[in-house]
């Protein structure tokens, strides 16, 4: 049984209508790991206990499979009466899970800002929030552009994962097309194309987002 390009067109369409499920998990779980990460690291900062609990948090995140989030928070929250829907349950099981890894480029982001910086914010009256809101963060995120965008590339490559909780999306959508039909090669194929085309769109955009920094600096 050969590759039939025709068969691969004609299976274009339903896998391209999962495609803004897909983008909108990815969207949101490359916000909540953003967001989780970022405040990992901040409350690892504030003093030398928060410090060994956030590195246990953080360590322990890292160190358990993306799919054992899904299906503690698919199957094992529902026993302590906590049922959220499918869609909910992947983007917050891929939150949880590259927040462990941005809490670390954070980390490095915050260490590559002179310590200057941070007592200059001081030294001028402004708290803690203030300072790493308008100080730090903007300083951060020239030095971790690159390293973030590549976990966001990798969040969008995960969701696949979410087929095994029965959210809709790309991957899935391909292996109910080939489970219906016996022919694997033509959806698998186009869904791994749609994967690189999107995975490349996120690639130029932080490259985008690197130039504008770059050239925000030198001014």
């Amino acid at each position: 049984m050969g590759f039939e390009i025709g068969f691969a067109i004609a299976t274009i369409p339903t896998i391209l209508s999962v495609v803004g499920t897909t983008l909108i998990i990815t969207a949101l779980s490359c916000a909540g790991a953003a967001g989780l990460g970022f405040a990992f690291e901040m409350i690892r900062r504030s003093g030398w206990t928060a410090d060994y609990v956030m590195r246990f948090v953080i360590d322990f995140i890292r160190a358990t499979p993306v799919l054992g989030w899904l299906y503690f928070m698919y199957f094992v929250l529902p026993f302590y009466g906590v049922r959220l829907p499918t869609t909910a349950v992947g983007i917050l099981g891929l939150s949880v899970y590259y927040s462990g890894y941005l809490a670390e480029v954070f980390r490095a982001g915050i260490d590559a800002v002179a310590k200057g910086q941070q007592e200059a914010a001081r030294a001028l009256g402004l708290g803690r929030v203030d300072a790493v809101v308008f100080v730090i963060a903007p300083q951060m995120l020239r030095n971790i552009a690159a390293p973030m965008g590549n976990y966001f590339v990798s969040i969008l490559k995960a969701t696949p994962y979410l087929a095994a909780i029965a959210v809709p999306e790309m991957l899935g959508s391909a292996f109910d097309i080939a489970s219906d039909t016996y022919r694997y090669a033509e959806p698998l194929t186009v869904a791994g194309v749609m994967f690189l085309l999107l995975a490349l769109a996120v690639t130029g955009g932080v490259k985008q987002l690197e130039r504008k920094l770059l050239k925000a600096d030198r001014r």
